[in-house]
């Protein structure tokens, strides 16, 4: 997380940062305050990403939301980017393109049909560093209690208020979770729960 919030700091653009905290017993609420953020303590009893980040746009007081994963880096130049992507009156948010800190030649190609997917149909997943405009973030209610998939199920609602937006050059994510099965068992089980989110077989995820 440290590493991220830096990041942040790097930008130019006037801005504020909050961890929204699910109750962590690492070292997080201790960094994010060494780093100048506002911290947001969330019950053990609502955690889950979707009251996280809505509990986090609550305290916000911009009118522009960045929802960024703690292991997804910007660049020194993201916030000026999305601010020039939202100098278009039509444009309500979007998304990142993605790398991930990995010499993975598959990764690489999925990070490509990715950036193909938010093209084509902007459709967003949470570490793309979503971004929207506060009044179409009130407008859609923000993001929906879902298990899993939240944020594509945003980003899809999101597509209906108006234009998205895919930025780059983007934004560099962590590996980790690839590690433990390797790139090609974690995406295929990826596209699985995707199409089963798609097909509305998850309990408590409907695709709408």
């Amino acid at each position: 997380m440290g590493a991220a919030l830096q990041r942040v700091a790097q930008n130019g653009p006037q801005h504020e940062i909050i961890v929204s905290d699910g109750g962590s017993t690492d070292e997080t609420v201790q960094i994010a305050g060494q780093q100048g953020a506002k911290v947001i303590a969330i019950s053990l009893r609502v955690t889950g990403r979707a009251s996280q980040m809505n509990s986090g746009a609550r305290a916000a007081t911009g009118e522009i939301l960045l929802f960024l994963h703690a292991d997804t880096h910007l660049r020194s130049t993201s916030l000026s980017q999305i601010e020039m992507a939202l100098q278009n009156p039509a444009a309500v948010g979007g998304g990142f393109a993605r790398r991930f800190d990995s010499e993975s030649a598959f990764l690489r190609f999925s990070c490509w049909l990715a950036t193909w997917r938010c093209r084509k149909w902007g459709w967003f997943l949470g570490d793309q560093a979503i971004f929207v405009r506060r009044t179409a973030f009130d407008q859609l209610q923000g993001f929906r209690g879902m298990p899993i998939f939240e944020d594509l199920d945003f980003s899809r609602r999101l597509t209906r208020a108006g234009k998205v937006v895919t930025i780059s050059p983007g934004i560099v994510c962590s590996a980790r979770r690839f590690h433990q099965r390797g790139p090609l068992l974690t995406t295929c089980h990826d596209f699985w729960l995707t199409c089963r989110y798609l097909s509305g077989s998850i309990p408590g995820c409907t695709a709408k």
